[in-house]
């Protein structure tokens, strides 16, 4: 499998931002699966779908970091990437230890973002342009 072939799923609860990065994965030329809560992406979710996974922190039912940790339990090694505009110094420690691969605050540049992807889905550092 290769980087492209993998699928990039965001859970967002606003559509404003899932229209966006849906339009930016898309345009690099990543596979884009879109949800609006963790309820629903772990209802739509196959088993151990190759991948990583884009988690805003705050949502209306179960917020980002408790689908990490649902995920974690079910042994998932799903990679994520959290997004947020609502960030501390307790939910970074908390997100990291849990495994993400990176936290990033709204609003953020969009190289980040897609350097944040190319790590999750390879393993490594993107070459610095």
């Amino acid at each position: 499998m290769t980087e492209r072939e993998a699928t990039v799923f965001v859970v967002d609860d606003d559509p404003s931002v899932r229209r966006g990065l849906e339009r930016l994965l898309r345009s690099a030329g990543y596979r884009v699966e879109m949800h609006s809560s963790a309820e629903q992406f772990l209802e739509a979710r196959r088993a151990h779908a190759p991948g990583c996974l884009i988690l805003d922190v705050r949502m209306p039912g179960q917020g980002g970091l408790d689908l990490q940790q649902a995920l974690a339990d079910q042994g998932s090694l799903l990679p994520i990437i959290f997004i947020t505009g609502h960030g501390d110094v307790p939910t970074v420690v908390r997100a990291m230890k849990g495994g993400a691969v990176d936290f990033l605050m709204k609003p953020f540049d969009d190289e980040e973002l897609l350097a944040a992807v190319h790590q999750a889905l390879t393993g490594k550092r993107p070459p610095p342009l």
